[in-house]
C-alpha cells in the first residue's frame, strides 16, 4: 500500500506589537508610509525582543500547532526547521527547539537553509521521510529574526522584512495530502540577494547585512514562481483554474500580483499576509497558512499550492489537498 503524508495542524507566532511604517520613520529610517506601501504593500511588521531567539519564536509556533492537533511533544519523530537566522552557528536551531519542547525520544532534528524557499524545502524533506517510512509524525517550522541582519540606512531592504515563525504538523496517511513538490536552485544568481558577511577568527568580516538588487530579483521571482507552480500542477495533472488557493512566499504585494497574473489565477484566490507581517522569509508561507486556516478560509478537501523563492537563488512549490 502506498504511503503519503498529510497536514494535520498549523501554528504561528509573531513577536511583540506591530511596527508601523510611521514607527520606522520615527526610528530615523529615510522613508514614508506612502513610499513603503506603494512599492511593497507592507503596512506593519513585527520585531523580536532583544532577549528572544529564533528558537523561541519557533517553539511558540510549534506549541500552537501541537495544541491544535492534540499531540504531545514526544509524538513528533522528526523536526525540520527552515531558517537563515539560527540561534548560533551550531548546534542546529532544530535541536534547540527539540530541547525546549521537551522532546526526548531521540528522533532526528535538523535545519534547512534555503532562505525564503526554506519552508518549501523543509516540507518536501519531511514529506519524503514519511513516504519512505523513516518518520510517522513530523514538525516542520519556518522561523526567522531578520531584523538583526538589516541595515537601517538602506531603506530599499530594511522596510521589507519582519520576524516570526510558522509551523505545520505532518503525519503518515493512506491518502495523499501532499500531491507533488518541486525544488530548484541556481547559484549563478547568488549575488542578487545575499548577506555576504562571514565570521572568521572571532571577527565578523565582510558585509553582515541583507543586500538585494530589487529589480533583478523581481523579474526572476515572477517568472520562476509561475513556472514552478505549473511544474507541480503538471505532475498532479491539474491546471491553475483547479486551485482553490495560491500561497506564495510573502515578499512583496507586487510580486504576488504579477505571479498570479502570469499563472492565470485570480488575485481573490491568492492568500496574502505581507501587508501585516512584512517579508518573514522562511516563516512567511506557514504564517500565511496559519492566518487563513484560523480565519476559516482554507477548508477540507481544497487544493492549495505553496511556493517560494529566496536567495541562492532557490525556488520551489508544493501542491496539497487540505
Amino acid at each position: 500500500m502506498a504511503r503519503y503524508s498529510r497536514l494535520v495542524a498549523v501554528g504561528g507566532y509573531l513577536p511583540g506589537r506591530p511596527v508601523t511604517n510611521e514607527d520606522l520613520v520615527a526610528r530615523g529610517v529615510d522613508t514614508s508610509d506612502e513610499w513603503i506601501r506603494t512599492r511593497s504593500g507592507i503596512a506593519t511588521r513585527h520585531f523580536a525582543a532583544d532577549d528572544e531567539q529564533t528558537s523561541d519564536l519557533a517553539v511558540a509556533a510549534a506549541q500552537q500547532a501541537l495544541a491544535s492537533a492534540g499531540w504531545q511533544p514526544n509524538d513528533v519523530d522528526l523536526i525540520v526547521l527552515a531558517t537563515s537566522t539560527p540561534d548560533m552557528i551550531f548546534p542546529s536551531t532544530a535541536t534547540i527547539v527539540q530541547d525546549k519542547l521537551g522532546i526526548t525520544n531521540g528522533s532526528p532534528a535538523f535545519d534547512v537553509q534555503a532562505v525564503c524557499t526554506g519552508f518549501v524545502y523543509a516540507l518536501t524533506l519531511a514529506d519524503q521521510f514519511i513516504r519512505l517510512g523513516a518518520a510517522q509524525r513530523a514538525l516542520v517550522i519556518g522561523a526567522e529574526i531578520f531584523s538583526r541582519i538589516l541595515d537601517w540606512r538602506d531603506r530599499t531592504t530594511c522596510v521589507l522584512f519582519g520576524d516570526g515563525a510558522g509551523a505545520v504538523l505532518l503525519e503518515a496517511s493512506d491518502a495523499p495530502g501532499i500531491l507533488a513538490t518541486k525544488l530548484h536552485a541556481d547559484g549563478r544568481h547568488r549575488h542578487l540577494l545575499c548577506v555576504p558577511g562571514q565570521t572568521a577568527n572571532g571577527q565578523v568580516t565582510g558585509d553582515p547585512f541583507v543586500r538585494m538588487q530589487g529589480q533583478a530579483v523581481f523579474k526572476f521571482a515572477v517568472q520562476s514562481l509561475a513556472d514552478v507552480a505549473r511544474e507541480v500542477l503538471e505532475v498532479a495533472q491539474m491546471t491553475p483554474d483547479q486551485l482553490d488557493w495560491l500561497v506564495p512566499h510573502q515578499a512583496n504585494i507586487r510580486i504576488l500580483d504579477a505571479t498570479a497574473k502570469r499563472l492565470g489565477v485570480p488575485f481573490s484566490r491568492v492568500l496574502t499576509s505581507v501587508q501585516q507581517h512584512g517579508n518573514t522569509s522562511a516563516a512567511s508561507i506557514p504564517l500565511a497558512l496559519c492566518d487563513a486556516v484560523q480565519a476559516g478560509q482554507i477548508l477540507p478537501g481544497q487544493m492549495v499550492l505553496l511556493e517560494g523563492i529566496g536567495g541562492g537563488f532557490t525556488w520551489g512549490a508544493a501542491l496539497l489537498r487540505w
